[in-house]
């Protein structure tokens, strides 16, 4: 790994054609997309003055888009898209935070079974049974931290905190904060 790799020091204009950057961006290492696959027009838009920073990744699938608000942290975040990741502004996402718009696999114990035989080397993709996948959105002001995990189909509203190891398997009211697996509210804010 090069000094260049890990400084934000390289050149942009090798990210795929389809990602959108704002103003002020930083991205710390070009090694965050290295499972960026996504086919749409636009696969992935950060807004102004988005960091990016060391162990974060876009793991876009082909039909696959995040959208990133302006002024967001991404200190180390995964990003699992199969169809619609959205953050607002100002959001910050800690280490190891999971962010998963889906299963990625059948819930169906056959299905499953087949969905991994058809995903092993070598072997003809296109016979993978469906999956489920349900946007995530992740409103302005939210704070996501340390080793959380955001699951498909969830909206966390303005201003709440996401404890530090929690699972966040339904939506989340503005201004709370939840902690635990699964995730339950400890506090509410005033607005």
């Amino acid at each position: 790994m090069s000094v260049e790799d890990v400084t934000g020091a390289w050149d942009y204009t090798n990210l795929p054609s389809n990602v959108r950057l704002g103003a002020g961006c930083f991205i710390e290492r070009r090694a965050s997309f290295r499972r960026y696959r996504s086919e749409k027009a636009i696969g992935l838009a950060l807004g102004e003055r988005v960091q990016v920073h060391a162990c974060t990744e876009f793991s876009i699938e082909p039909q696959g888009v995040i959208e990133i608000g302006d002024d967001c942290v991404l200190a180390g975040a995964i990003f699992m898209c199969a169809e619609r990741i959205s953050l607002g502004d100002r959001v910050v996402v800690s280490y190891h935070v999971s962010i998963a718009d889906s299963d990625f696999h059948p819930i169906d114990r056959e299905e499953r079974r087949r969905d991994a035989i058809a995903n092993a080397p070598g072997t003809d993709k296109s016979g993978r049974p469906a999956y489920e996948s349900r946007p995530i959105v992740i409103e302005d002001d939210v704070w996501i931290g340390i080793g959380a995990i955001v699951l498909k189909g969830t909206r966390i509203g303005r201003g709440a905190r996401i404890g530090a190891g929690a699972v966040v398997t339904r939506d989340v009211p503005a201004a709370a904060t939840v902690v635990g697996n699964p995730a339950r509210i400890s506090r509410r804010r005033l607005k």
